[in-house]
């Protein structure tokens, strides 16, 4: 393997986990309405599980509510049964037409929770970014020992710990950003 090769592959992970954190952290309910709340609420459908955006337009009319008109108004309670069964913190209210989910505003207490499962989730991509540059340095030894001369893989080394720097500079922006917004009344 070139060094090349070895630092796209290491740039590729670094890059898909910090992609990952952002869709992880835009599923973290922050006190506003956003429909990435229902992402990972699934409901049957035709003998299959389906996410409620496929079943149904789901809206944001105000900062406060999530409007949920189901195409089928026969899937209004199954919609109901999945989001109550999905544990993200909100009770669906019906007209028989559409689903409401009211925001609450967020307690101090639950702003803290939410605060720590953001830094939980950051630790856990930390972790997946490290593990890149380890298997890359380690690529790099491997070459080394297949013939690379030495300065080239030390060269490669330095690159991969970069890459890793880079990186978490990014993932801390996006976590400071989540902080902010879950923390801002």
């Amino acid at each position: 393997m070139d060094t090349k090769t070895i630092i796209s592959e290491a740039t590729d992970r670094m890059k898909r986990t910090v992609d990952h954190l952002d869709e992880e952290l835009a599923n973290i309910r922050a006190g506003k309405a956003s429909t990435n709340v229902l992402n990972s609420v699934m409901v049957e459908y035709y003998g299959s599980q389906t996410p409620v955006s496929g079943v149904a337009s789901v809206t944001v009319p105000d900062a406060r509510t999530i409007l949920i008109q189901p195409w089928d108004k026969n899937m209004i309670r199954m919609i109901e049964k999945a989001i109550l069964d999905s544990n993200i913190g909100l009770t669906p209210s019906n007209n028989g037409e559409q689903i409401r989910l009211s925001i609450p505003p967020l307690t101090e207490e639950r702003r803290k929770e939410l605060v720590k499962q953001v830094r939980g989730a950051g630790e856990t991509a930390r972790i997946s970014l490290r593990n890149a540059r380890r298997d890359a340095v380690e690529a790099f030894k491997k070459a080394q020992k297949e013939g690379m001369p030495e300065d080239e893989a030390k060269d490669g080394e330095a690159q991969a710990q970069k890459l890793l720097e880079k990186y978490s500079k990014q993932l801390d922006t996006l976590m400071d950003t989540k902080e902010k917004e879950i923390m801002t009344v």
